[in-house]
């Protein structure tokens, strides 16, 4: 998989990718992420990529000739599958766009700013919105980090074990079940006898109840999908 991050901040974005899984699957050749500062496709001695908006009103906006020069610049490189772009007013994004996402080949991310993207650039690039949740931040960059997380966990071979990610939280639309490690008793708080019986059907019998348990406590939503 490549991933190609527009972006006015690319400082911002590159240390979630110097670390931990990401940055392993990075050095395995497994992904390619690769950031583009919408500066560097500017035409002017100031660098604008940002102007006031049509009509009056606070915040400006993002320009669209500089997206247009990087995206195309891009697309005559190579197929992308998507050209999604970050913005609160997306669809919100849940494991069920991330596992979509991980069977892609080639994504672009566009990091909005500002007041966000001339409505044009959506119109004419953008092929999918996302959202992170119903609240305003500085810019896309940190959402676009958090998207590039939940997707490339998912791409075989990042996670030690393959089955991991199929046993997480959101997976068949349920949280996961309670975990448990040494020692088997703290201070009188016992792990539940069933995980030692050595019956690996009762144990996921036992899983499948608690996640059944724990969803409709916490998060009843989602059931009802």
């Amino acid at each position: 998989m490549r991933i190609d991050i527009i972006t006015v901040l690319p400082e911002l974005l590159k240390s979630p990718f110097e670390a931990s899984i990401l940055k392993r699957a990075i050095e395995a050749d497994l992904v390619e992420v690769h950031f583009h500062n919408l500066r560097d496709y500017t035409t002017d001695n100031y660098k604008t990529i940002d102007d006031y908006q049509f009509g009056g009103g606070a915040g400006m906006v993002m320009l669209i000739e500089p997206i247009d020069k990087c995206i195309s610049k891009l697309k005559s490189q190579r197929h992308y599958d998507e050209v999604i772009y970050m913005t609160p007013d997306g669809e919100t994004l849940n494991q069920g766009i991330a596992n979509t996402l991980s069977l892609k080949e080639n994504i672009i991310i566009l990091c909005g700013h500002y007041k966000g993207v001339d409505q044009r650039v959506r119109d004419m690039f953008v092929t999918k919105e996302i959202s992170i949740g119903d609240y305003v931040l500085s810019g896309g960059e940190l959402g676009a980090a958090v998207l590039c997380d939940a997707v490339i966990r998912l791409i075989p071979g990042v996670l030690g074990n393959e089955t991991s990610a199929l046993t997480d939280s959101f997976q068949d639309n349920l949280l996961a079940p309670p975990i448990y490690t040494r020692p088997r008793d703290y201070n009188g708080h016992k792990v539940p006898e069933v995980l030692f019986s050595g019956n690996f059907p009762e144990i996921e019998k036992w899983r499948e109840e608690q996640a059944y348990k724990r969803t409709k406590e916490r998060r009843p939503d989602l059931l009802d999908e």
